[in-house]
C-alpha cells in the first residue's frame, strides 16, 4: 500500500499481523502495521500502529514515522558514501555503496526502506534473524551512522588532504605547471655541434 499526503511524504506497509493479546476477560484481538515513511530525497522514518482496525493501525503507525524521521547522507548518483553495518536485537544489516545502474539488490523490509529513502544503488546483506521489525531497525541505525568525509574533516578539526592522504589542487595544479615548463625547457633546447653525431654513430 502506498498514499501521499500534502507534505510530499509518502507511507508504504512493511507488515501487517494480527496480535492476540490474554488477559482476564479472555482474549482481544487486534492488528499491528510496520509502517516507513520517506519523501525519496534522503528522509525517511519507520514506525508500529497498533489498533483494532487495520486503517486506525495504519494511520498510526504512520504517525509515528514521521515523528521518527532521520535525514541520511547520500551522493548524487543516489548510492551511500561507504560501507555501514549495524545490528538491532538479533538482526545484523551490511550496507554497501554500489555503482550507477545496479539498482537496489535488497530484499524484506530492508528493500522498502532504502527505497522509500530514494536510494537507488546500493547493495545489501540481511544477516541472521529474520524478523522484519529488527531488519527496519538495524537499517536505519546503519543509514544514520553514514557520514560525508568533508563532515568528518570539519568534526575533526583536519583539511581533507591531511584526512585522505592526497595533495590538493593548488599543489597538483602547480606540479602540473613545474612539468610542463621542464618539457618545454627540453624541447626549445638546441643540439651542441657534435652532438647528434655522437648519438648517431652510438646508434649505429
Amino acid at each position: 500500500m502506498k498514499n501521499e499526503n500534502q507534505k510530499g511524504i509518502n507511507h508504504k506497509v512493511i507488515e501487517i499481523r494480527r496480535v492476540c493479546k490474554v488477559g482476564k476477560g479472555g482474549k482481544t484481538l487486534s492488528f499491528r502495521a510496520l509502517i516507513v515513511v520517506g519523501n525519496q530525497k534522503g528522509i525517511v522514518g519507520l514506525g508500529i500502529g497498533k489498533a483494532s482496525q487495520v486503517l486506525n493501525a495504519i494511520k498510526k503507525g504512520q504517525s509515528r514515522a514521521i515523528q521518527n524521521r532521520i535525514q541520511i547522507a547520500m551522493t548524487r548518483t543516489k548510492t551511500i558514501p561507504h560501507k555501514s553495518e549495524a545490528s538491532f536485537g538479533a538482526a545484523q544489516v551490511m550496507l554497501r555503496p554500489a555503482a550507477p545502474g545496479s539498482g537496489v539488490i535488497a530484499g524484506g523490509a530492508i528493500r522498502t526502506v532504502l527505497e522509500t529513502a530514494g536510494i537507488k544503488n546500493i547493495l545489501a546483506k540481511q544477516l541472521r534473524s529474520k524478523n522484519k521489525i529488527n531488519n527496519a531497525r538495524a537499517t536505519l541505525v546503519a543509514l544514520s551512522n553514514l557520514r560525508f568525509i568533508t563532515v568528518t574533516a570539519k568534526n575533526r578539526g583536519l583539511s581533507l588532504e591531511k584526512l585522505t592522504g592526497r595533495k590538493s589542487y593548488e599543489e597538483v595544479k602547480e606540479i602540473k605547471t613545474q612539468s610542463k615548463s621542464t618539457n618545454e625547457i627540453k624541447s626549445s633546447r638546441k643540439p651542441k655541434d657534435g652532438e647528434g653525431r655522437i648519438n648517431k654513430n652510438k646508434g649505429q
